[in-house]
């Protein structure tokens, strides 16, 4: 039975996160259920005096906030009707297109605007350059936007609103909620992983934070240097920094899994540097996701799936509701469940887990301890951790005044388990023995990392039309992401100790006494964001200029004493004659002293200028000047174009500089964890572990000097090629250069120097690491999108193919002048593995085949997604070969209302190579008598690492869909 709760939380200092829960639960349950009864049928106030269509069409779509498709160089040619006063949205567009050659085209997914040949023909406004049009009610909509649907602008392409997909200056994936939705996907980033191809989500498992947040990456860069924007407006990011060796190591991104789908229209994918449009971290794209906004429309849908392997379960309810206001202006709301059973993809336990083991000379090792073969083998988890999450989101707009008043808010709360390293009773500094001479724990144990994410996004704002037709935007926007760790089914090995010496408790009673969890820590970041915008459009160009104050909040709370203290331990030396590891094992807190509350204030000014030169050129130029309050001032320009070359080819290109400043993680995390780090002889040996903030005694004794911002150079050149009215091909070559690239250190080791033993020892660590500007790199790629659209017997085939090839290489490296790090080679400071992790650790290319068959009251989907080769170093060096993975779907709609779906991702259970490199617990033992107890190759059998695609396996889904 799953139970899903909209209260209780863990602990009393998250009272107020309960509180809100509460709230935002009752709040979704009103706005969903009985909120029907509002009026669905809305009228418009509409002023639009008569004009060429094209500009008539922008100030529709501007006045109704809906979808209009339309091209650009056709509808300029025509002139439409006047239309004043209230009317409705069918009504009101029939009128405004009455006799003027134009008729437009509804469906349930898109409004386009076609040409009416009859009355064309006969219309003087026509003009002669588009008589050889042969086909009757010939769509003229963008040939692209056959991927989906696209609602007058592209909010990440450019601010102008007059340009369609085809005639913006650099590249802009439209990714559907249904496509989203047909991949069977039930995390947000895997879907976007599945559709666009230059889009990566890679897995790790046993890296803490990691496991849950999963690093997403945009032509192969780190997941700070993609935006996130929500409906146009910047989205702060997670307050996790992922520290430990995963893709993504020593970033923090966005957590995409917090918004779901059902609150979706679309999302837009910039894959272009556009730090001059947008700000910081916009160096390889932008990732703009875009809220539902109907007012009449309801849905219910659920899904239960689960792995091939048994394991993995998953249950979602989703369900969506619009309406408007007395017939003006619309609240959408949304409330979504998920429930996720954890995955366990470890190979058996081939260590010795008692006493009395022996090795042989042939390797193998003898055990004399018959507790040995009746073991548990299966100690670790491995994959994907157990999660429960809901999310409520809301879209909504209000006409007030002269203008609109609109607002938007995400919340979700997810709870997640993941494990760490098994704890073995041989383990004697984690799993101290007693007086009874046995292990604290027994049979050893398993920390298990309990992780409570809340997440919150609330933006306000007003828009309207002042004097001189400017149009003017005035926002705010806050969000906030909090995680509360608390480490469950271990122990602090060190207070063990001082329960059998100080306080003389007997091996019983320490067992039945030592506690088994604790609070670790907490994390907070929160963005507050102030955004003005103008726009003044002429006939052939227009400017976009605007301000944007930002304030950026980090904050670090200290966990129990019971999470990081050393009990046996003072001045750096032991208390009793045992000594064992302070702190709670698998995940140790952050004492008082590590606390960190900070902030800082942002200033930035933009203006975007578009023209049209000539009939078939446009020019785009932006240009922004922002001031840190941290680091400084930075500016940066770019400039765009796109020339239509004929009817069937379009080039585009553009030059841009970019920046990403250093992230609130990266300015102040600061913790000491254990971590588990491969040696020479491929063994896992434990080390305390440090994270040292730049403005640290130990930082300013190395002389770690302050960070600056990355700087970026990005070119693009690209073609789009109409073959005909069926055919769409597009290709795209990017060339990216970060300079002073941000990344945490290698693992800085006492045997590197005696100055620097001496700072680690003071201390109290075994290795230190420390974030740098310190390495240049150069990315250059290649994208390809081809669309293929025609009538399959009965029905309609719409086939995608998607590809991306992208590489990046270490140009550089340098370290910090007249510091501890001179005496260093650079190979110390940056390992062969950070550099890796850069370079190799994410595939060189990709390609997808998606194919999509309507016909009569079925559809079906089949997508074959190849992930290419990539390198992995871990101690050694392993390539993992490219895979295909196939995914299939089928839908029947049984009403008009009602559909069900079935459907298997990854049908032929594909997984990634078998891992060769920096396993762990490998081994075999036999008993006295030579009888084989276990024989092992290790318990990591695909790396913990990275992987592309996961390695769960086949995963089948059946779920069913209703709208109201």
């Amino acid at each position: 039975m799953i139970v899903f709760r909209c209260h209780g939380a863990l602990r009393k200092r998250h009272q107020t996160i309960t509180t809100k829960k509460s709230i935002l639960c009752l709040l979704a349950l009103i706005t969903i259920f009985f909120c029907q009864s509002v009026v669905a049928n809305k009228l418009f106030l509409f002023d639009i005096k008569s004009q060429t269509a094209d500009q008539a069409l922008i100030n529709f779509a501007q006045q109704t906030n809906q979808t209009i498709l339309f091209s650009y160089e056709v509808t300029k040619q025509f002139e439409t009707n006047a239309i004043k006063g209230y009317y409705s949205f069918e009504q009101a567009l029939i009128k405004l297109l009455r006799n003027t050659g134009l008729t437009a085209d509804i469906d349930n997914e898109k409004i386009s605007i076609t040409i009416d040949s009859q009355v064309a023909k006969n219309s003087l406004l026509l003009k002669e350059t588009n008589n050889n049009i042969a086909n009757s009610n010939t769509k003229v909509s963008d040939k692209d936007t056959q991927l989906s649907g696209i609602e007058k602008i592209a909010i990440v392409g450019s601010r102008e609103i007059s340009r369609s997909l085809q005639e913006l200056p650099v590249p802009v994936d439209i990714l559907s909620k249904n496509h989203l939705q047909n991949t069977g996907q039930f995390e947000f980033g895997r879907m976007l992983q599945s559709v666009a191809p230059s889009f990566n989500f890679a897995s790790s498992s046993i890296s803490d934070g990691t496991d849950v947040l999963k690093p997403a990456t945009l032509r192969g860069l780190g997941p700070d240097q993609t935006l996130i924007l929500v409906n146009g407006k910047r989205r702060h990011y997670a307050s996790l920094l992922h520290i430990n060796t995963s893709v993504g190591r020593g970033t923090a991104g966005a957590d995409l899994n917090t918004i779901p789908l059902s609150a979706i229209k679309r999302v837009e994918i910039l894959r272009d540097g556009a730090a001059a449009q947008y700000g910081s971290d916009a160096i390889a794209g932008v990732i703009n996701i875009v809220l539902d906004d109907s007012n009449n429309k309801g849905s219910f849908n659920t899904s239960f799936g689960q792995y091939q392997q048994g394991d993995g379960n998953t249950f979602d309810i989703n369900i969506n509701k619009g309406f408007s206001f007395n017939g003006q202006g619309f609240f959408n709301a949304t409330l979504s469940l998920t429930d996720h059973k954890s995955t366990n993809r470890a190979g058996i336990d081939g260590s010795c887990q008692y006493r009395l083991c022996e090795k042989l000379p042939n390797g193998d090792f003898l055990s004399k301890d018959p507790r040995e073969a009746q073991a548990n083998r299966k100690t670790f988890k491995i994959g994907d951790p157990a999660y429960q999450q809901y999310s409520f989101a809301y879209n909504a707009q209000y006409p007030f005044l002269d203008g609109e008043l609109y607002s938007f808010t995400i919340f979700s709360q997810r709870e997640s388990d993941s494990a760490a390293f098994f704890r073995h009773s041989t383990n004697q500094l984690a799993n101290p023995y007693l007086q009874d001479n046995h292990a604290l724990r027994p049979d050893g144990y398993l920390p298990i990392i309990h992780s409570n994410i809340s997440d919150t996004s609330v933006n306000i704002g007003f828009k309207t039309e002042l004097a001189n037709e400017i149009a003017f935007d005035a926002s705010f926007t806050h969000g906030e992401n909090n995680i509360a760790y608390q480490t469950r089914n271990s122990i602090n090995a060190s207070y063990a100790n001082l329960l059998r010496y100080q306080q003389g408790m007997s091996a019983q009673e320490i067992r039945d006494t030592i506690p088994s969890s604790a609070d670790a820590y907490d994390i907070h970041l929160s963005l507050q964001t102030l955004n003005i915008d103008l726009q003044k459009m002429f006939d052939h160009f227009s400017l976009s200029f605007g301000v944007e104050l930002r304030k950026d909040s980090y904050q670090l709370s200290s966990g129990d004493e019971y999470s990081y203290f050393d009990y046996d331990s003072q001045d750096n030396s032991a208390l009793y004659n045992e000594d064992a590891l302070g702190g709670i094992q698998g995940f140790p807190g952050i004492a008082p002293q590590s606390s960190v509350k900070e902030s800082r204030n942002i200033a930035s000014f933009y203006a975007e200028f578009t023209s049209e030169l000539f009939d078939h050129l446009t020019i785009d130029s932006a240009i922004r000047y922002d001031h840190y309050d941290d680091f400084g001032n930075t500016s940066n320009i770019k400039l765009a174009a796109n020339w239509l070359v004929n009817d069937s080819l379009r080039l585009r290109s553009s030059v841009s500089t970019g920046f990403r400043a250093p992230s609130m993680q990266q300015l102040y995390f600061n913790n000491i964890s254990t971590q588990f780090i491969v040696h020479n002889n491929n063994e896992f040996k434990a080390e305390q572990v440090g994270t040292f903030r730049n403005d640290s005694p130990l930082a300013r004794l190395i002389g770690i000097p302050e960070l600056q911002e990355e700087k970026s150079s990005n070119f693009s050149l690209g073609a789009i090629i109409n073959i005909n009215d069926s055919l769409n091909i597009t290709l795209d070559y990017y060339a990216i250069n970060i300079d002073d690239r941000i990344v945490i250190s290698n693992k800085l080791s006492p045997e590197y120097s005696n100055e620097l033993a001496e700072i680690l020892l003071n201390e109290q660590v075994d290795k230190a690491q420390v974030f740098l500007n310190g390495v240049n790199t150069q990315t250059r790629g290649l994208d390809l999108i081809a669309t293929y659209k025609t009538r399959f017997y009965d029905g309609i085939l719409d086939l995608t193919l998607a590809g991306n090839i992208t590489n990046t290489k270490v140009v550089d490296l340098y370290t910090p002048n007249n510091n501890v790090l001179n005496a260093l080679t650079v190979e110390q400071v940056f390992s062969t593995q950070d550099i890796s992790i850069i370079e190799e650790w994410q595939p060189k290319n990709k390609l997808s085949l998606y194919s999509l068959y309507k016909v009569n009251n079925w559809l079906f989907s089949l997508a074959l997604n190849r992930y290419g080769e990539y390198t992995i170093t871990d101690g050694d060096k392993q390539t993992y070969g490219a895979e295909i993975l196939t995914d299939v779907r089928i839908e029947q709609k049984i009403t008009t209302d009602f559909s069900w779906h079935l459907g298997v991702n990854n049908l032929f259970n594909v997984t990634p190579d078998i891992n060769k490199i920096a396993n762990s617990h490998a081994g075999t033992i036999v008993d006295e008598q030579g009888n084989e107890i276990v024989s092992s190759s290790g318990v990591f059998k695909y790396s913990r690492r990275s992987a592309p695609f996961g390695f769960n396996g086949s995963y089948v889904y059946l779920g069913v869909n209703y709208h109201f």
